[in-house]
C-alpha cells in the first residue's frame, strides 16, 4: 500500500525535477500557482487584458497568467499529486500544479498564448491542446510534432487562440499511464465580445475515471473497461461540489469526457439546448432541447439553459453504475436465495458477516466494515434520507433571491407546503379496466376461428 508521503518522496521525483531547472531559467518563467484544495474556486476576473466572462471550475480552479510584451503566460508544472475524491479517501495520481485534473486555462479569441511545461514526473511527458487550430508542431504529439519533455525540462508552447470555444489539454505521451493517472486538464477561449454567448453561470468540469482498489491509494492503469470510481473533476459524490443558480439566470454547463465509455449526461427539472462541442458554437438556429445529452470519448459538449425552477435538481450520468463508487465487478445476483443458513455458519467463523442483495435493498444502507482509504458504494445524504447515489452525480441548486456571484452552497431547499410527495393514507381508488381492442367482442369469452383448410 502505498501512502501521501511515499507517493511524493519515494522515488524522489519532485526534488528530482526541481534541481534540473537552472536558477537562471527559473527565473525567466512565470510563477507557478498550486493548489490543493479540492473545493470550487471563485471565477478570476480578468486582472488584465482584455475583459471576458470567467468560468467557474467545478472542485478547482483558474490558472493565473502574466502579460509580458503582449503574450499571455502561463507555467503548468507536470507533476505527481494527491487528490481527495470524497472526504474519507484520497488518491494517488499524476496531475498539474497540485492537482488532478489541472487548473482551467482561461484566454480571450485571438490572444498570443505562451505555456511553459516543466516535468516533474518520472518520465517523459508533453501536452497536446484538445481541439486548438494551432501550428502543427505545438500539438504536442510525442515523437510525432515534438520530442517528449524529459524529466526536470521545462518546454515551452507558443500559438494564436484563434477561435472562441471549449477545449482541454492533455499528455500524447504514454496516454494509458498518465491519463489513467489524472494528467488532464480544461481550456476555455472566450469571444473576443464579452456579450456575445454572455451568460451568468458558466461552469466547467472533466469527467475521468478510476480503477482503484478498496483499500489501495494508486489506479490501476491497465484497465480498460472495468473501472470503479467514475469522476467530475476527478471528484465523487458526495465530494462534488453542487452548482448553484438564481432563479431565472442563464446558465451553461461546459463538460468534457477523457474516459473511456460515453456519458448520458442527464439534467432534472429543467430543459437545456446543447450549445456548443469542442468543434465551436452551435448556431441558435440549429440546436436542439434535451434533458440528457451523450458525450462520447474525446468529445466536448456545452448546454445552456434558463434556471427557472427553483429546488435541488440532480445532475448526473445516466448510467447507473457510474452513480457509485468502490464498485465491484465479481458480485453474483442473489436476489431471491435464501442463504440464512449459510450465513449462521459463516457468521460463527467471521464474526460481522452480512447476507448481501438477497431482497435486493440498498447498498449505502448497507454499514459494513470498509478498508483504509475506502468509500461507501453510494452514500450521498439528502434532506429526507439516504440519496443512494456516488460517482459522476451533483446537485444544481435554484434558488430565488441569490445574488449573482454568489457560489455559496445555499442548503438543501426549503420545498413550499403541500409540494412534497407524501404517503397516502385514504382510500385507494380502483384501477380502471384495461381498453378493449377495436371490434373485440364485449364478453370476456375466449373465440377460436378454425382454419378454412383443416389439413393445416
Amino acid at each position: 500500500m502505498t501512502n501521501r508521503r511515499n507517493f511524493l518522496t519515494g522515488a524522489g521525483v519532485t526534488m528530482l525535477g526541481a534541481s534540473l531547472v537552472s536558477r537562471a531559467g527559473a527565473a525567466t518563467l512565470p510563477d507557478t500557482p498550486s493548489a490543493s484544495s479540492a473545493a470550487t474556486a471563485a471565477p478570476l476576473a480578468p486582472p488584465n487584458g482584455r475583459p471576458y466572462n470567467p468560468v467557474v471550475t467545478l472542485n478547482g480552479w483558474t490558472l493565473p497568467w502574466r502579460m509580458k510584451d503582449g503574450v499571455k503566460e502561463f507555467h503548468l508544472v507536470a507533476e505527481p499529486v494527491v487528490r481527495e475524491f470524497a472526504p474519507g479517501m484520497q488518491a494517488n495520481l499524476w496531475g498539474y500544479n497540485g492537482q488532478s485534473p489541472g487548473p482551467t486555462i482561461e484566454v480571450v479569441e485571438g490572444d498570443r498564448v505562451r505555456i511553459f511545461v516543466t516535468n516533474k514526473l518520472p518520465e517523459h511527458t508533453s501536452v497536446h491542446w484538445h481541439g486548438q487550430l494551432l501550428p502543427c508542431g505545438m500539438d504536442g504529439v510525442t515523437g510525432l510534432t515534438q520530442p517528449g519533455i524529459p524529466p526536470g525540462k521545462t518546454f515551452v508552447y507558443e500559438f494564436v487562440a484563434r477561435h472562441a470555444g471549449t477545449f482541454m489539454y492533455h499528455p500524447h505521451a504514454d496516454e494509458m499511464q498518465q491519463m489513467a493517472m489524472g494528467m488532464m486538464g480544461f481550456w476555455v477561449t472566450h469571444p473576443k465580445n464579452p456579450r456575445q454567448h454572455a451568460v451568468d453561470r458558466d461552469y466547467v468540469f472533466l469527467l475521468s475515471s478510476y480503477d482503484i482498489e478498496p483499500g489501495s491509494y494508486t489506479p490501476r492503469t491497465n484497465t480498460m473497461l472495468d473501472f470503479n470510481l467514475w469522476a467530475m473533476n476527478s471528484r465523487v459524490f458526495p465530494g462534488i461540489d453542487p452548482m448553484v443558480a438564481g432563479l431565472n439566470e442563464k446558465v451553461r454547463i461546459r463538460f468534457g469526457n477523457l474516459t473511456m465509455t460515453n456519458h448520458p449526461i442527464h439534467l432534472h427539472g429543467h430543459r437545456f439546448e446543447v450549445a456548443g462541442t469542442d468543434g465551436g458554437w452551435v448556431p441558435p438556429s440549429r440546436r436542439w432541447p434535451e434533458v440528457t445529452t451523450d458525450v462520447a470519448v474525446g468529445q466536448m459538449r456545452a448546454i445552456e439553459f434558463v434556471a427557472d425552477n427553483p429546488g435541488d435538481w440532480a445532475f448526473h450520468c445516466h448510467k447507473s453504475h457510474h452513480t457509485m463508487n468502490a464498485m465491484g465487478h465479481d458480485v453474483p445476483n442473489l436476489i431471491g436465495v435464501d442463504h440464512r443458513g449459510v450465513a449462521r455458519k459463516i457468521n460463527s467463523l467471521v464474526p460481522g458477516y452480512m447476507v448481501m442483495g438477497d431482497k435486493g435493498g440498498s447498498m449505502g444502507d448497507m454499514r459494513m466494515r470498509l478498508p483504509e482509504n475506502t468509500l461507501p458504494m453510494m452514500d450521498g445524504k439528502g434532506p429526507f434520507g439516504n440519496m443512494e447515489m456516488g460517482g459522476m452525480f451533483t446537485v444544481l441548486k435554484v434558488r430565488e433571491g441569490l445574488k449573482r456571484g454568489d457560489y455559496r452552497d445555499p442548503g438543501w431547499y426549503r420545498h413550499p407546503a403541500g409540494t412534497v410527495a407524501h404517503e397516502w393514507t385514504g382510500d385507494v381508488p380502483a384501477a380502471p379496466s384495461a381498453p378493449q381492442a377495436a371490434g373485440a367482442p364485449k364478453d370476456a369469452s375466449l373465440h377460436v376461428r378454425k382454419p378454412r383448410n383443416h389439413k393445416h
